[in-house]
């Protein structure tokens, strides 16, 4: 009876101490990312004023990786051509994850009046284009580069490892090249490191700032971006009976592909958009072209479903070429991204982390989002964690505030110390719970 007490006194004392250590590691970890938060500002400000397209962010990585070095960490450059990975090793043992931001910017003309506006210019797609960080990736590897920082002051008691993944081209690789986190994959990013969990988040325009949103199994679509090419012959505008106008047969599949979604898919069950963004054809007023090319999306959440609105797009884009004389081709692009799926139980592990940093009423499950993220290449190898951060002023409306990709989209910088404090505490959390026995989540793909 005396040991079984002594036993029992033994194991509540660790308990208490282990409690003790992990509150303690809290408290460290949030002066720390209060300390950071203006360099963290200052990053972010700077990048916004500095955007880069995909795959060529070359500045932007040495930022990252002249930082990461500063601190300490392994670094590893030209991962999948501009990415970069840190490695942190704590002074004791415990679980590998991995915590992943993406650093690139979009071809858009920024007309926000921050007074660290973008005016960039370069070229894209053959066009003089502007260069903004319209979707928030500037604040994402801000974020990540100061917790990086903030879990190296903590090294000597921090368990375990800490990958963090500052991935390129999220935004989709240039065309005719590969790109963004499936190749890093490719390269071998997961099999060097063996994380057992990837995390990450999006600032999100559609959300009043300070507020967390997350869902467990589908969150993001994925996404095939097509291209249709319909040829005609050309002639003279005044004479187009001579001739095969394929503008007018766009104009008639442009408006054909609204029924896709609208008649010929079982909304339901998931839902699903089919998106026509770009249109090239004719160099004058008076010419009827050779031919027209269209640039679009297909966004689902099913692979059926994804299947049949792919097979009902191609059998209309034929037919009605064909029926006008004219012939088409519609092709799915390389570079499609699957569904970005979180981990139902590891979704669960997580959200009293989440809790703790931003306040239980601040944290809430939002429903599918129709935008995609690269992110779930990650997912489909290693249980994965997704969420966002709201960063639209609460005093605006939600519904008419700009949104990301869009040239007034605006980001609230108190959103910014929410962001570092969620993404912190959930991996720190991690670490803790798998160094104290906690086992890992197993895939329940």
């Amino acid at each position: 009876m005396r040991l079984e007490g002594f036993n029992m006194a033994l194991i509540a004392w660790l308990f208490l101490a282990s409690f003790a250590s992990a509150e303690n590691l809290d408290t460290r970890l949030a002066t720390a990312i209060t300390t950071l938060e203006p360099r963290v500002i200052e990053w972010r400000r700077d990048l916004h004023q500095n955007p880069e397209l995909s795959n060529r962010e070359f500045r932007t990585s040495k930022v990252v990786a002249d930082h990461l070095k500063r601190l300490g960490l392994e670094v590893q450059t030209g991962i999948a051509k501009t990415g970069i990975v840190g490695v942190l090793k704590g002074g004791k043992p415990g679980p590998t994850i991995a915590l992943r931001a993406d650093m690139d910017a979009l071809p858009v003309v920024e007309q926000t009046d921050v007074p660290f506006r973008s005016r960039v210019t370069t070229t894209y797609r053959n066009q003089t284009v502007g260069v903004m960080h319209a979707c928030g990736h500037d604040v994402h590897t801000s974020v990540l580069m100061g917790l990086a920082e903030a879990f190296v002051s903590m090294r000597a008691d921090l368990p375990g490892t800490v990958i963090f993944l500052f991935q390129p081209a999220e935004e989709g690789a240039p065309e005719g090249e590969e790109g963004g986190a499936s190749l890093m994959i490719e390269e071998g990013v997961l099999q060097r490191h063996r994380p057992e969990a990837v995390f990450g988040l999006h600032v999100f325009a559609n959300m009043p700032t300070g507020l967390i949103g997350y869902r467990g199994g589908p969150l993001m679509a994925g996404s095939d971006t097509f291209r249709i090419v319909v040829k005609g012959k050309q002639t003279h505008g005044a004479r187009p009976w001579v001739g095969i106008d394929p503008i007018v047969v766009s104009s008639q599949i442009v408006g054909a592909l609204q029924t896709v979604v609208s008649r010929q898919t079982d909304i339901t069950l998931n839902p699903a958009v089919v998106t026509v963004g770009a249109i090239k054809g004719g160099v004058r007023f008076n010419i009827v072209p050779d031919d027209v090319e269209m640039l679009g999306t297909i966004r689902t959440f099913d692979p059926q479903q994804r299947s049949m609105v792919i097979k009902n797009i191609d059998r209309m884009v034929t037919n009605i070429a064909e029926a006008s004389g004219a012939t088409a081709t519609f092709e799915i692009q390389p570079g499609s991204n699957p569904v970005v799926r979180n981990d139902p139980m590891l979704t669960e592990r997580v959200l009293p982390s989440l809790r703790k940093a931003a306040g239980a009423n601040s944290v809430r499950a939002v429903p599918l989002v129709t935008g995609a993220e690269d992110f779930a290449f990650f997912a489909e190898k290693v249980p994965s964690f997704f969420f966002f951060v709201g960063v639209t002023p609460r005093d605006q409306n939600m519904l008419t505030a700009a949104s990301n990709h869009s040239p007034l989209f605006y980001v609230d910088e108190t959103a910014i110390p929410i962001a570092s404090r969620a993404f912190g505490q959930l991996a720190l959390d991690y670490l803790v719970a798998g160094a104290a026995g906690e086992p890992a989540v197993q895939s329940s793909r």
